[in-house]
């Protein structure tokens, strides 16, 4: 059975460059799970802050302070949400290079 296709992790790797998996496991390996609960959480907690943040700003005294942190942890909620793009695009399945795209060609 052949290797799948690199994963990007949702957690960087020690010196901040991606990390990636390759696993024969498939989406049942172990690290596969984790890697899967992690970006499930990291999706719900952009939600959450998102939600926190339409909260505060409709509040009219908010503290430049308030604002530099929720700006920061937005920043951090958009930076996981990419990745997970990221990785979830990477695994969508591509059409074979024998058969011709039903969309038609794209123009680049």
């Amino acid at each position: 059975m052949p290797a799948s296709r690199p994963r990007l992790l949702p957690w960087p790797g020690a010196n901040g460059q991606p990390c990636y998996l390759v696993t024969d496991g498939g989406a049942n390996s172990r690290l596969s799970r984790l890697a899967d609960e992690m970006e499930e959480v990291q999706l719900n907690t952009g939600s959450d802050l998102l939600k926190h943040a339409r909260e505060l700003l409709r509040t009219r005294h908010v503290s430049a302070r308030e604002l530099r942190f929720l700006s920061h942890r937005l920043a951090e909620a958009l930076h996981d949400a990419l990745r997970v793009a990221e990785s979830r695009g990477m695994r969508i399945p591509t059409a074979d290079a024998g058969r011709e795209d039903p969309a038609g060609p794209r123009s680049q």
